[in-house]
C-alpha cells in the first residue's frame, strides 16, 4: 500500500512492527518495494521497547516518532514533534551507537532517545508524583499526572458518569488529571512512560517497572516481543515473571535462552529486581488495536479466572498462557 500509494508517513501499534520483526527480522520482504516517497513512522497506543524502534529505523532510514496519547486527551500529550523540534528534519541511523539522529542539517544535531515518549507537547504540563502526592525526583517512577486546566480537545466528563469521571481522574490528586500510567522525567525533561500504574511491581518494597525489565528482555537478539507480569508471593510481596516470542529462525534452547534473559536482567536492572522465571510463548493475548492484555495475563497467573475481555483479539492464546504457565521453564 505504501509504495503503490505513495504514502508519506503511517501510525500503528508497536506491535505490529514487532510481529514484522518476529516474521522478518532480516526486512526482506521490505526490499521487494519502492519507499522513497515514505518520510516518517509514527508509533503509539502501548510502549515501543528501543530495539524494536532501532530495528524499524536502521530499515526505513526514515524519523520513527514513538510517541504517547490517550483516547481521552484526544492528541499527543508527549512527542518529538517533527517541525517544532528540529525544523526540516531528517535522519540518519547509527548502527554503531544504536541510535537515531535527527537535524535539521549535518551542524545541528537533535537525538531522540528510544523508549521515551518525547517532550511534552505545547498544552501540557506533565508531572510526575509519589503516592502521597509529592514531586518524584528526575529519573524517579511514579504516577504521571497532568497539570489542571487540560488544554482544548481532551474529555470534559464521561458520558451520562460525571461521578465516575472525577472519581476515576481528578479525584486522587487535587489539581491534576491522572493518566493511567507510571514513568518518569528524565533531567532533560523527555517523558519515559513504562506501564499502567498497575502494573508497577512493588519487590519487597522496591517499586520496580515492567516495562524497564520488558526493554531488556526485548534487547535480546532472540526475542521478538515480550511483556512482564507481577505474580502474588507470599516472601517479597510481588515478583516478576517474563512471557517471551521468539523471532521466526530460532532454534536455540529454551532452557539455555531463558538463563541468559534472567542474567540480562540481573545485569541491567540488579538482583533487587528478583526476575527468575520466564516461559517462551507462541503468541501475547492482545486487542484488536494490538494492546497486550497484562492484566488479564496477570490474572491467570495469580491462579484466577478472568473474563475474556471483549476488545481481545483472540480467545484462544488464553488457553496458550495458561499452558505455558503450568509448565515453568529456568529456575524457580
Amino acid at each position: 500500500l505504501c509504495a503503490e500509494h505513495g504514502v508519506k508517513s503511517l501510525f500503528t501499534a508497536p506491535t505490529a512492527f514487532r510481529a514484522i520483526k518476529k516474521e522478518d527480522p532480516e526486512g526482506e520482504h521490505l526490499q521487494r518495494y519502492d519507499l522513497s516517497r515514505f518520510e516518517a513512522l509514527y508509533l503509539a497506543g502501548e510502549r515501543c521497547d528501543p530495539d524494536t524502534i532501532a530495528w524499524a529505523a536502521g530499515l526505513l532510514k526514515v524519523p520513527v516518532v514513538d510517541h504517547w496519547w490517550q483516547s481521552e486527551t484526544g492528541w499527543p500529550v508527549a512527542a518529538v514533534c517533527r517541525g517544532i523540534e528540529e525544523g526540516t528534519v531528517k535522519a540518519v541511523y547509527n548502527m554503531d551507537a544504536g541510535e537515531v539522529f535527527w537535524a535539521a542539517s549535518d551542524e545541528g544535531w537533535g537525538t531522540v532517545r528510544s523508549g521515551a515518549a518525547g517532550l511534552p507537547v505545547p498544552g501540557f504540563d506533565i508531572r510526575v508524583l509519589d503516592d502521597d502526592g509529592q514531586p518524584v525526583p528526575a529519573d524517579g517512577i511514579g504516577n504521571i499526572v497532568i497539570k489542571q486546566p487540560l488544554p482544548p480537545g481532551t474529555l470534559p466528563t464521561l458520558w451520562n458518569n460525571e461521578d465516575g469521571f472525577r472519581e476515576h481522574y481528578l479525584s486522587r490528586y487535587r489539581g491534576y488529571y491522572l493518566t493511567g500510567d507510571a514513568g518518569k522525567i528524565d533531567p532533560d525533561g523527555y517523558v519515559w512512560v513504562m506501564s499502567r500504574i498497575d502494573d508497577i511491581i512493588n519487590v519487597a518494597g522496591h517499586r520496580l517497572s515492567t516495562g524497564a525489565m520488558e526493554e531488556v528482555l526485548a534487547g535480546h537478539p532472540a526475542v521478538a516481543e515480550c511483556a512482564v507480569i507481577a505474580v502474588e508471593d507470599a516472601t517479597k510481596g510481588q515478583l516478576p515473571v517474563g512471557m517471551v516470542v521468539l523471532k521466526s529462525g530460532v532454534s536455540q534452547d529454551h532452557g539455555s535462552l531463558i538463563a541468559e534473559l534472567i542474567q540480562r536482567v540481573r545485569d541491567e536492572i540488579g538482583a533487587v529486581a528478583a526476575f527468575k522465571r520466564a516461559y517462551v510463548v507462541q503468541r501475547l493475548p492482545k486487542t484488536r488495536s494490538g494492546k497486550v492484555l497484562r492484566k488479564t495475563m496477570r490474572a491467570i497467573a495469580n491462579g484466577e479466572s478472568p473474563s475474556v475481555p471483549a476488545t481481545i483479539d483472540d480467545p484462544a492464546i488464553l488457553d496458550e498462557i495458561r499452558e505455558a504457565l503450568g509448565t515453568p521453564v529456568g529456575s524457580a
